[in-house]
């Protein structure tokens, strides 16, 4: 990306007229606002109202940026010069400090900006032969923590260390030039040329170079209103107290409603934060809930099941009753009134019987030794006796039911086929 020439750097004008061009530019509407995202505005005052107030030899205005396809925007920028301190002296380097359209949330393009006295040193850990700045900081930029105050004392530190430009020594039209004077710690690259004794302090021979002419620089497409060197000179030097009083006032309303701003984001995100985890809670109970149908849709086939067995029982007893139904007669048998379907039938009543009978003579042992009818002995074998016989006819029973109830399970199955059929 190149930039397009920056104006010459004028004198620093107040904090005021600074503020006052920063929220002017800032808060345009329509065609002529700058490309920056309204919840960053605020921010990228504060930023250069602090690089301003920190370093009054960088003043912010808008110029025209130039991207790599041919695109044109007005963009803000700092002009001037960052000092650094070189072998016990302070130099002036002029640079070009862009903020671009992402600005803060990607770090700002810093070009030098050397004069026509001045060369960028090839090759430069941290400077392109186009002029392009390359430093940690701006590779490690973190929104928003970064800003251009620390950016600024990088630069400084980094062209400390290995200064990016060396002034060429230029040929004098005169026979007899005059002496130039010796370097001085508040000299400016930008604003005098530098003698050979620096490029020699700096480590790099000087060579002749041709001269550039000077270049041509095109219109802001704001005019000249938005040149902070036009706004200090049509300033005047005594400002209406009503005025000052009313831009602090806007200035504090507005800090106030970005406080306002803040504080309700904050709360909305927490409330969020509580919503989504009454969703969390939610889902988890509409997966319990699920859950629950499920079992109970379980529960209710298995029921319908045993209904249907009843029904099938209840079939067969009124059968049964239906047939049997006046042949009783007065010399009938209790005993004869059970009348077994099938030898598996008939095995579990005689099974039953017999335990239930060994049920009782086992009480009426209990009853005798308790009254001293026998003695202990004969009481502990014979229910030891009575006790090996009652466990081989319940297990009898158990198996008798087991095959009983496969039967039955294959019978309704039969049943539920002819029906289906039919």
């Amino acid at each position: 990306m190149v930039p397009s020439p920056s104006h010459s750097d004028p004198s620093p004008p107040n904090p005021q007229i600074i503020q006052q061009f920063l929220s002017s530019v800032l808060s345009q509407r329509g065609p002529s606002a700058l490309p920056y995202s309204e919840d960053t505005k605020w921010l990228i005052r504060q930023h250069l109202v602090a690089l301003t107030t920190a370093f009054p030899s960088l003043v912010p205005r808008t110029a025209s940026f130039t991207h790599n396809d041919g695109r044109s925007v007005n963009l803000l920028q700092s002009d001037g010069t960052v000092p650094m301190s070189f072998q016990g002296v302070t130099y002036n380097i002029p640079v070009v400090i862009w903020l671009m359209e992402s600005y803060p949330r990607h770090p700002p393009c810093v070009y030098v900006n050397p004069t026509r006295d001045m060369i960028i040193k090839r090759p430069h850990p941290h400077v392109n032969p186009s002029g392009m700045v390359s430093i940690p900081y701006l590779q490690n930029w973190i929104y928003p923590s970064s800003n251009l105050v620390e950016l600024v004392r990088n630069l400084s530190v980094m062209f400390g260390r290995d200064p990016p430009l060396y002034s060429q020594r230029r040929p004098n039209p005169s026979p007899s030039p005059s002496p130039s004077p010796s370097p001085s710690p508040s000299s400016s690259f930008g604003r005098n040329s530098v003698n050979s004794s620096i490029a020699s302090n700096m480590g790099v021979a000087a060579f002749p170079r041709p001269a550039i002419p000077p270049r041509a620089y095109p219109p802001s497409p704001y005019g000249s209103g938005n040149d902070i060197a036009s706004i200090a000179r049509m300033q005047p030097h005594t400002e209406d107290p009503n005025e000052v009083f009313k831009r602090n006032a806007i200035n504090k309303l507005v800090e106030m409603v970005h406080n306002d701003i803040v504080g309700l984001r904050k709360t909305r995100e927490a409330e969020m934060e509580g919503l989504f985890s009454a969703q969390g809670v939610l889902r988890q109970r509409e997966e319990d809930l699920n859950k629950g149908l499920k079992e109970m849709q379980d529960e209710k086939e298995a029921l319908e099941q045993q209904l249907q067995m009843v029904l099938m029982n209840s079939d067969v007893l009124e059968a049964w009753l239906r047939e049997n139904e006046g042949k009783i007669s007065s010399d009938f048998n209790a005993d004869d009134a059970f009348e077994c379907v099938d030898v598996l039938s008939k095995q579990v009543l005689e099974c039953t019987a017999s335990d239930l009978a060994i049920e009782d003579a086992i009480y009426s042992l209990d009853k005798a030794v308790q009254d001293g009818a026998i003695q202990f002995d004969q009481y502990l074998r014979n229910v030891r006796l009575l006790s090996r016989e009652q466990f081989f006819h319940r297990a009898t029973a158990a198996k008798v039911r087991a095959s009983q109830l496969q039967a039955q399970v294959a019978n309704m199955a039969s049943r539920i086929s002819q029906y289906s059929n039919g």
